[in-house]
């Protein structure tokens, strides 16, 4: 909101694009949040300046992620802009984003954000219309000259393309039947919560005016630019009004939330019977052949993301498929679908989507999860205890120690880097975990850890880098990681996403082959006992409030803390 802020970030956009800019067409919009409408203004105040031809922008100024991805495909058009912090709190005291997708849909890579960031640091002056207004609250065609040319700004709605890509993908007659029961068959009963995000006006379009479900099956539907003063962060933490709410009422069979902009998702089930993510992809990677687009066009290879549990790597290798690991960051999987090589993807953190677009994409999971239940004929715990019996259970979970001093985050890590070091003790936490990833780190391969009655051996321990099969880049440094002889894993990486401090993510696999029933609490207490002591954390950290987003039984019985924030004791 400072003064000229928003005007130079859009300008180095443009200056970033260079002559692309003219006579092009850009697509903008974003999940409603507070600011939205001012920087819209400016956007179209500033592109008109620069010669571009025509803005597609969502009534209201309202387009999901996925949406924005799909109209620029759709459309065959340079960009988009979308105005979203994603899955973080919005209203006048919490946080706003810009972000740029490019013409393949996806967000922009690397080379473009690098260039636009050195851009700002010499930015000298903006392009601008200062007197150009246009409103955006309804649909229409409005055109303006400038500089002697025609400049058109197009406000359309916000879920026309999207619910007609779904309809390409889904089989809407069978999920009709399924939302509203048939004359064999009674509803399946669902609670979709969006809230108070932009997927609210999608959930309303898609499960109530096309599948037929009653006001009953949604909540929070209505886009808000506060998001109502919660954390529109679909988890066991922030969604905890859905979790509740399914497990307080036993006819809801499923419940499913999103994040502010729709490109998140958590699915639960009856009771609130919690799916993780990595849990998510698996089953549903294990089961398109149930989804039309799918069967007609085929399946390709699969990936995740490094930290999230290799559930669907197990899948991958039964149906013969080819599998990728990549850096966290969605655009790492744009090359593989372009080159046709990936069908599926997902992230730990609560993402997944296929090929039909170049995002994460909430309201398409929900949709995959609704036509396996429907083509199974099963619950989703039912379907979770099936596949698990199949492939074995990866007990996932992820710790965010919030806040932290950047100089002591940076310590920790470097202390796991060497570890691998023979010199490590003698060395600050900082360099300890490069060390331990040093040449000579054959000495903590083969390496015994206990805890709780179990042993885990270590395999592999790296910093984990990714060339791109692609284009042949390369991303270095991306957490490290120890991966143990069963197929259990401990990752640690710094988060950049926060407001203030640094974030220390932890993440946990734990892979069992036989008790996949087994409390998830029990399974993963070891290994988190395991890679605190490997870690040091609290002796680098000392007193740290974490969260953990994946499993809040954990966290409850075992951090000693409440349900939302624990304290870690050194």
């Amino acid at each position: 909101m400072e003064k000229n802020y928003t005007e130079n970030f859009i300008q180095c956009y443009f200056d970033a694009l260079g002559s692309n800019v003219v006579n092009s067409t850009i697509i903008v919009g974003g999940d409603g949040r507070y600011h939205s409408k001012r920087a819209i203004n400016t956007i179209i105040r500033i592109a008109a300046a620069n010669g571009v031809k025509k803005l597609l922008i969502g009534e209201i100024g309202l387009l999901s992620t996925p949406a924005v991805s799909n109209l620029i495909r759709t459309h065959k058009v340079l960009g988009g802009i979308v105005l979203t912090a994603s899955h973080n709190p919005g209203g006048i005291r919490n946080d706003f984003g810009i972000k740029f997708n490019i013409e393949n849909g996806g967000p922009a890579p690397d080379a473009f954000t690098d260039k636009v960031y050195e851009l700002t640091g010499k930015i000298k002056e903006y392009k601008i219309c200062p007197e150009l207004d246009c409103e955006f609250d309804k649909m229409g065609t409005f055109k303006f000259e400038v500089d002697d040319r025609e400049f058109i700004v197009e406000v359309i709605d916000a879920t026309e393309d999207y619910v007609n890509l779904m309809k390409t993908i889904f089989d809407f007659k069978k999920l009709k039947s399924l939302i509203s029961g048939s004359a064999d068959r009674e509803p399946f009963n669902v609670l979709i919560d969006s809230m108070n995000g932009v997927t609210g006006v999608y959930v309303k379009r898609i499960f109530l005016d096309e599948l037929h479900g009653h006001e009953e099956n949604v909540t929070r539907i209505v886009p808000l630019d506060n998001f109502g003063e919660i954390h529109p962060d679909p988890n066991l933490t922030y969604a905890k009004e859905l979790v509740d709410a399914v497990k307080a009422d036993p006819k809801y069979e499923m419940g499913a939330a999103f994040d502010g902009d729709g490109d998140r998702n958590m699915i639960i089930g009856k009771g609130a019977f919690f799916v993780t993510p990595s849990d998510s992809l698996a089953v549903i990677a294990n089961n398109l052949n149930c989804i039309p687009y799918f069967q007609k066009n085929g399946i390709n290879g699969f990936a995740r993301s490094m930290p999230t549990a290799g559930a669907v790597d197990l899948v991958a290798a039964k149906l013969n498929k080819e599998f990728f690991e990549t850096p966290t960051g969605w655009k790492y999987f744009g090359n593989l679908m372009e080159a046709g090589r990936l069908s599926l993807c997902g992230e730990e953190s609560f993402g997944t989507g296929s090929d039909h677009i170049r995002e994460k994409d909430g309201i398409w999971a929900v949709l995959a999860w609704l036509s396996i239940i429907e083509h199974k004929k099963m619950g989703v715990e039912d379907i979770l205890k099936e596949h698990w019996k199949t492939f074995g259970r990866n007990y996932f979970t992820r710790y965010d120690y919030e806040e932290c001093e950047t100089e002591a985050a940076n310590k920790m890590m470097a202390h796991l880097q060497n570890l691998l070091a023979d010199d490590a003790k003698a060395l600050v936490m900082a360099s300890h975990l490069q060390n331990l990833l040093a040449d000579d780190a054959k000495a903590i391969v083969g390496k015994s850890y206990s805890s709780e009655s179990k042993s885990y051996v270590i395999k592999k321990a790296d910093n984990f880098s990714y060339v791109d099969p692609i284009d042949q880049s390369v991303a270095k440094n991306q957490g490290v990681r120890f991966l143990f002889e069963d197929g259990s894993r401990i990752i640690f990486r710094l988060s950049g996403t926060g407001s203030s401090g640094a974030t220390i993510r932890m993440y946990i696999d734990s892979y069992e082959r036989e008790n996949y029933t087994t409390d998830a609490q029990i399974m993963l207490k070891p290994l988190i006992n395991i890679a605190l002591e490997i870690s040091k954390l609290e002796e680098f950290t000392g007193e740290l409030y974490y969260r953990c987003t994946d499993n809040v039984e954990t966290v409850n019985k075992y951090c000693f803390g409440d349900i939302e924030i624990g304290r870690v004791h050194g």
